[in-house]
């Protein structure tokens, strides 16, 4: 494996992703969600679809063995091997605006929204062209009976880590999530190494 590159509590980061390359995900302190975007380099309007995923995979619960797929019904990413099995697909990445609705008398932070924003604007994609995060390692339980969401702390221990191959060319988009919620509190960095056949 690779050099592994940590992401500081509250930022995030943007690189490319060779078709055939492995990406692994690693929680380094345990409890801290990881929002991840990924856009084809060929033309950064094809992006992740959390619609297009549940389509195809037939499931809300996303682990090894499942792809994640484009707006086009195109595979972008595996996932090749999972420790947690528990991540969300459903929720926007967190935003100025998410704390100001969900935190009021809490500082502002420009979420990883604005985390992405700024990481991804050298490939050119814009805040506005951002997805629904795939956010590995959060817990969001939805009721049965009422639709209701909660946001519970995340099942990653110290060290626990997903794996995704790339299916394409890629750019990937990845924060240490700054929503006091999602990480039970407290905010922690994440690490990723990136593997090439």
């Amino acid at each position: 494996m690779t050099e592994t590159v940590e992401i500081p509590p509250r930022s995030g980061t943007a690189f490319l992703l060779p078709a055939g390359a492995t990406l692994t995900v690693i929680d380094p302190c345990g409890e801290q969600v990881s929002d991840l975007v990924a856009f084809a380099q060929a033309d950064v309007r094809e992006v992740i679809s959390n619609g297009r995923t549940f389509d195809y995979e037939e499931s809300m619960v996303l682990t090894t063995g499942n792809r994640l797929w484009s707006n086009r019904s195109r595979p972008m990413l595996e996932i090749v091997h999972d420790m947690v099995g528990r991540h969300d697909f459903l929720l926007t990445p967190c935003s100025e605006a998410t704390f100001r609705h969900f935190y009021p008398g809490k500082p502002l932070h420009r979420g990883c929204l604005g985390n992405l924003a700024e990481a991804l604007a050298p490939y050119g994609i814009a805040g506005d062209s951002i997805p629904t995060a795939f956010n590995i390692f959060m817990n969001v339980s939805v009721d049965g009976e009422s639709g209701r969401l909660r946001v519970l702390p995340p099942l990653s221990k110290v060290n626990d880590s997903i794996r995704f191959r790339a299916l394409m060319d890629l750019v990937i988009g990845m924060t240490a999530c700054s929503a006091y919620d999602s990480n039970a509190g407290s905010f922690k960095p994440i690490q990723y190494a990136v593997t090439r056949d």
